[in-house]
């Protein structure tokens, strides 16, 4: 069964940080490229990261590098995205997701995907 479940959203000040987590079904992690993504109020879904299976490659949207890292736990079929010096424009419902090639993967193309968890940043 395909699952993916993202945790750790909450509100915080800017300049603050958060870590988010997403659990993944075996099934759906192994040899996966894991991403994530996001969605504003009112404006459409877009790619924040990636991550290849041996996490030997990464890539980051221009809004978010310098400031946030992905990461993955292939033992455990966890994936985190560590969010500093938050923005009010980051505040958004983080998605975590999953998808067979690197290959286009800095877009919103992806295969499965979790529920979201939300993210407020204040000014």
């Amino acid at each position: 069964q395909v699952q993916l479940v993202e945790s750790g959203g909450g509100l915080v000040q800017a300049g603050g940080s958060l870590r988010l987590s997403c659990a993944v079904s075996e099934r759906t992690f192994s040899n996966n490229i894991m991403g994530w993504l996001r969605q504003a109020p009112g404006k459409e879904r877009e790619f924040v990261s990636a991550i290849n299976w041996s996490a030997t490659n990464t890539k980051y949207a221009e809004a978010v590098k310098g400031r946030f890292t992905i990461s993955r736990d292939n033992t455990n079929n966890m994936v985190y995205l560590q969010m500093n010096s938050l923005k009010p424009e980051d505040t958004a419902v983080y998605y975590c997701a999953a998808r067979r090639y690197w290959y286009n993967a800095a877009s919103t193309n992806y295969d499965y995907w979790g529920q979201g968890t939300q993210v407020t940043v204040s000014s």
